[in-house]
C-alpha cells in the first residue's frame, strides 16, 4: 500500500476515502454510525477524538474519547497535532492526526465525527473525504429528542439548540457535504448511508476477499 505525506502532515494511504459525519446532537448520527461498523464490521474504523470533558456515565477512554488535561490538548494544538478542534461548553474537541493514520493504516474506512467548524477546517486539508450531514426533520423534533434523554440541564440543552440551528443552515449550503440525510425514519436513514459509501465498501471487502 502507497504512503504518502500530504499538506496537513497527514500519511495518506491509497486506500478508501474517509467519511466525514456531521450533524447536531439528537440527530440519530451515533446511532447510524454504530450501526454502520456493527453491520459491516472489518470495514470501518473509528477516529477516536479527544475531549477536556469529564467521561460520562459508560464511556470508556480510547473508545469513546481519548479524554485529555486541557493543557495537554492546547499544547497539541499548538504543535499541529489536530486536523481540527472545536470548543463547545467549554470543553475542547479535536481529531488527531495520529487517529485518522492508525485506521487508515489498517485499510479501513476512517469515520470522522466532526462538527460543522470542524467540517470546514478539514476541506481546507488534503484529506479528501466524503462529507455527509446527518440533520433531523425539524428543530422541534430534535429539541423532543434531546429533552426525552434527560442527560443534561436547561442551560447546556439551549446551547445544543442554538448550535443545531447555526448546523442546520449550514448544512444547506451549496458544496459543503456530498449528502444530506434527513433523518425522519431510521431505516430509511440507514439505506441511504449505506448507499453513498457502498463504493468504498466494496473496496475495502475486495482487498480482504
Amino acid at each position: 500500500m502507497m504512503c504518502l505525506q500530504d499538506s496537513t502532515g497527514i500519511k495518506t494511504m491509497s486506500g478508501p476515502r474517509p467519511v466525514v459525519l456531521s450533524g447536531p446532537s439528537g440527530a440519530g448520527k451515533s446511532t447510524l454510525m454504530k450501526r454502520l461498523m456493527k453491520d459491516h464490521e472489518g470495514v470501518f474504523g473509528f477516529s477516536v477524538s479527544h475531549t477536556t470533558r469529564n467521561p460520562r456515565p459508560g464511556e470508556e477512554n480510547g473508545k469513546d474519547y481519548h479524554f485529555t488535561t486541557r493543557e495537554a490538548m492546547q499544547e497539541g494544538i499548538q504543535r499541529g497535532d489536530f486536523i481540527e478542534n472545536a470548543e463547545f461548553s467549554g470543553n475542547l474537541y479535536g481529531t488527531s492526526k495520529a487517529a485518522i493514520e492508525d485506521v487508515q493504516a489498517k485499510n479501513l474506512i476512517c469515520i470522522l465525527d466532526v462538527d460543522i467548524q470542524g467540517v470546514k477546517r478539514i476541506k481546507e486539508t488534503d484529506l479528501n473525504p466524503i462529507y455527509i450531514s446527518i440533520q433531523a426533520p425539524s428543530m422541534d423534533i430534535l429539541e423532543k429528542r434531546l429533552r426525552d434523554r434527560q442527560t443534561e440541564s436547561e442551560e447546556s440543552l439551549q446551547k445544543r439548540l442554538e448550535a443545531a440551528r447555526i448546523d442546520m443552515e449550514l448544512s444547506k449550503e451549496p458544496g459543503v457535504f456530498d449528502m444530506v440525510i434527513i433523518n425522519d425514519d431510521l431505516e430509511r436513514a440507514y439505506e441511504e448511508l449505506k448507499e453513498i459509501l457502498n463504493d468504498e465498501i466494496q473496496k475495502v471487502q475486495e482487498n480482504k476477499s
